[in-house]
């Protein structure tokens, strides 16, 4: 054994961990102290036993294998899978992501891969993407199927605009912590080669250690302070496209906010003095909705002909239609366009003249759409008949 293998040895000896780099130290916390132990107790043994400077111990370097492992989830070949997550990690022709089962997955990319926009408004298109829009921390739908080698070949990838901007804004603030790291990663180095070169001076490495330590624990809080923001910012705009989704589902539900039943005389289309005091009424109530729609549906008795029936009815109806718009500017669009039905829909028996008298009317609707009004427990559409 020669001189140079005899002085590593007794370094390994003197720590209970292997002996090796800063880099690798930073990730392990617990060695740091034992690794400072060592450089100073095997310095000054070679010092002591051969003459020898401290820098003339060299460290093994960090296999690439050690560096770039990763736990991720095996996908079995030919299995179609969708998962959802956020990426980790981006190589050239593929990125590591977490799904929402905190599982890691690796996800490769072939030329016949779709990258789209996942849209939450039906009516513009989405946009196509490239993969090198397919950064860290963009959370995102993967669809594919499993290789023989256990990762996901993607066929499309969806990821919504908002999450995309998202993903950009961490980008610029995760890269210059990277940064920050990588300096203090230097500055570590440096650290060793001043504990190599001067192994007397103990307390000033320690403190210098320890500064480091300190800003690399703080930078790597920052970076985990800003991936649980992005994910906090994906779980709102989760919960808004919900939201708008809903709204777009139930913009044709309305609810009848009030009903009113205005009569005529036999054969007549003339308004009574009742009936427009009570159309008064409606357009007043209507001013005070929002989204509101008023339906008109005139009606008549059985006494006359079929197309007699329609036209009368349908001339009630037009009279409703008329006074409203006149009388109290209610907007055309407002009103969904009136219909006689003549003498189909009876409410009472045409065989006594009670029952034509209530048949001769028109029912006025005050309509509101359910997914633009605010929620009022206990709130109902009111109903009255002249």
């Amino acid at each position: 054994m020669n001189l140079k293998s005899k002085n590593r040895a007794m370094l390994r000896e003197a720590t209970s961990e292997p002996f090796t780099t800063p880099k690798r130290i930073f990730g392990r916390r617990s060695g740091w102290r034992s690794w400072l132990q060592a450089v100073v107790v095997g310095g000054m043994a070679v010092a002591g036993s051969a003459g020898l400077t401290a820098a003339q111990v060299k460290t093994p370097p960090p296999t690439q294998a050690e560096i770039e492992s990763v736990q991720v989830e095996r996908i079995p070949n030919g299995l179609k899978k969708k998962v959802s997550g956020v990426i980790l990690r981006r190589e050239v022709d593929s990125f590591v992501m977490r799904d929402k089962t905190a599982g890691e997955i690796r996800v490769l990319l072939t030329g016949k891969t779709r990258v789209e926009e996942k849209k939450g408004n039906f009516l513009r298109r989405g946009r196509n993407y490239g993969t090198t829009s397919l950064i860290r921390g963009l959370n995102l739908e993967v669809e594919g199927r499993g290789n023989d080698e256990g990762a996901l070949v993607a066929e499309k990838i969806r990821f919504t605009e908002n999450a995309y901007m998202t993903a950009q804004s961490v980008e610029t603030r995760v890269v210059p912590v990277e940064e920050r790291v990588e300096e203090t990663s230097t500055r570590l180095s440096q650290a060793e080669a001043n504990a190599q070169r001067l192994s007397g001076q103990l307390a000033e490495l320690d403190t210098l250690s320890k500064s480091a330590r300190t800003e690399a624990g703080t930078a790597q809080k920052t970076a985990n302070d800003a991936l649980t923001r992005v994910e906090t910012t994906n779980r709102r705009i989760d919960a808004t496209n919900q939201r708008i989704d809903q709204l777009v589902s139930s913009l044709d539900d309305y609810e009848a906010k009030r009903v009113i039943t205005i009569q005529f005389r036999v054969g007549s289309a003339q308004l009574l003095p009742e009936a427009t005091q009570a159309l008064d009424e409606v357009a007043a109530q209507a001013k005070t909705e929002r989204a509101y729609m008023i339906e008109i549906a005139g009606f008549a008795s059985a006494e006359g002909g079929v197309a007699l029936n329609r036209r009368l009815s349908q001339q009630r109806a037009d009279a409703v239609v008329r006074y409203l718009a006149e009388t109290h500017g209610v907007p055309l669009r407002r009103m969904i366009t009136p219909f006689g039905y003549g003498a189909a829909q009876p409410v009472a028996d045409n065989t006594s003249r009670e029952g034509r008298e209530q048949n001769r009317r028109v029912e006025v609707r005050i309509l509101v759409n359910r997914a633009l009004q605010p929620s009022k427990p206990g709130s109902s559409g009111g109903s009255s008949s002249d």
